[in-house]
């Protein structure tokens, strides 16, 4: 059988990359993975009291993270964004 492969010395392009899961990139992935988590775990919210202007809390507590959905995608789209310009930026200089 056969040796594999020696793995080659690092490069000095190797050693410029930025790491591809950073702070911000994990971040965003909370953001996204929360609304799912929140609406799986359904006895958190399988019931009626305390109720809303006469809504019970079942109804209003889902379209309460429809509005937290809404607010956790759009920082995971900028955090998102600006980890991509900043690799972007890091590439051309």
């Amino acid at each position: 059988m056969s040796e594999p492969p020696a793995s080659a010395p690092p490069s000095a392009d190797d050693a410029r990359r930025k790491p591809v899961v950073t702070l911000p990139m994990v971040v965003a992935g909370v953001c996204l993975a929360l609304p799912f988590g929140a609406m799986l775990w359904v006895d958190s919210y399988a019931r009626l009291k305390p109720a809303f202007i006469g809504i019970p809390f079942f109804y209003w507590y889902q379209m309460l993270w429809v509005f937290i959905s809404t607010a956790l995608t759009t920082v995971a789209y900028v955090l998102v964004r600006r980890q991509e310009r900043e690799r972007k930026r890091g590439g051309r200089a």
